[in-house]
């Protein structure tokens, strides 16, 4: 009896480092993966924090540029790449924690981190599937980076679930209902609140950031002729990359722009003028009647396609010589 007591003991214990080994491989794949995203949303939202330059967009052109400073790339004051840089190191340490744990505690940790990577990784799924459905039906371009992540976010729910030998199937399809169902409707009403028409007006008007970097001459008559041409620019207060742009005139330069607050709840606020603009994102120059593709523009470009004929003593972006 005693041996056959520890023959079953036996087969518990090589049953449970069985599962442990087979859990081994699909954590890694996830820790990988997340990695990437972590990654992915970094760097865009260190871009959106100005602390590195212009990120490259690869085949979709200006695509990044027109998504990443769109109405919907900011929650709360802060980008949207934020909250995806803290889902994707959360899954990435319940990833890794079976693995870097004692040994004696190695299985129980494996058993307990997967009921939580299953359904944050398919609430990242619905929520970017979400976000690509916003840009091609809505903003009707494309950004590399945010297609990046849908793919990962996707991949590693599908890991989530498949790289587990789960007890109860019918459970989880049921969680995975529920969770679908309630991000679904999460997104799409944040996705219509966020919407430039829908935005509560507010009495008083937000203010962008006060512009510090001070102006030259050169700054200072290149802002006058834009302003005397009939030249506008097109932006939102909470628009990082509209900041970029005021800062390259500096101070005293950008108080002779011809600026349009197109967020409802700005100070001075134009919605209805960007609407009929069919401006999409921020910031957007019309200059010569025409409006130039959205993003940040060094004053040179402006200079050119203006006619401007002064002096040209101007900064350029930190990614450009």
């Amino acid at each position: 009896m005693e041996r056959d007591s520890a023959c079953m003991g036996s087969s518990r214990l090589i049953r449970r480092n069985r599962n442990e080994a087979i859990d081994r491989w699909p954590r890694l794949v996830m820790a990988v993966l997340a990695s990437i995203g972590a990654v992915d949303t970094g760097l865009i939202t260190l871009n959106r924090w100005q602390i590195v330059p212009e990120l490259s967009c690869p085949a979709t052109g200006d695509g990044c540029d027109i998504v990443l400073n769109s109405p919907w790339a900011t929650v709360l004051g802060q980008p949207l790449a934020l909250f995806g840089f803290l889902a994707y190191a959360t899954v990435l340490a319940l990833a890794v924690a079976p693995l870097l744990a004692p040994k004696q505690s190695r299985w129980q940790l494996n058993r307990a981190t997967w009921p939580l990577l299953m359904p944050l990784c398919l609430a990242m799924a619905v929520f970017s599937i979400g976000l690509v459905v916003l840009m091609v039906a809505v903003i009707q371009t494309f950004c590399f980076f945010c297609l990046l992540s849908a793919i990962l976010s996707v991949l590693l729910f599908l890991i989530a679930l498949l790289g587990h030998s789960w007890d109860d199937w019918w459970a989880q399809v049921f969680r995975a209902l529920i969770v679908t169902l309630l991000v679904a409707v999460a997104s799409f009403a944040w996705i219509q609140a966020s919407h430039p028409d829908r935005q509560v007006a507010n009495r008083d008007g937000r203010h962008p950031p006060a512009i510090t970097t001070p102006s030259n001459a050169s700054q200072v008559a290149l802002a006058e002729h834009l302003n005397a041409t009939g030249a506008v620019v097109y932006t939102a207060y909470w628009c990082p990359a509209c900041r970029v742009q005021k800062e390259l005139f500096g101070k005293q330069a950008a108080r002779e722009l011809a600026v349009v607050e197109c967020a409802r709840d700005g100070y001075n606020a134009q919605p209805q003028l960007c609407q009929e603009k069919d401006v999409q994102s921020y910031p957007t120059w019309e200059v010569e009647g025409a409006l130039l593709t959205p993003g940040i523009r060094n004053p040179e470009e402006l200079a050119d396609v203006s006619g401007y004929t002064g002096e040209r003593l101007f900064p350029t972006l930190p990614s450009e010589p």
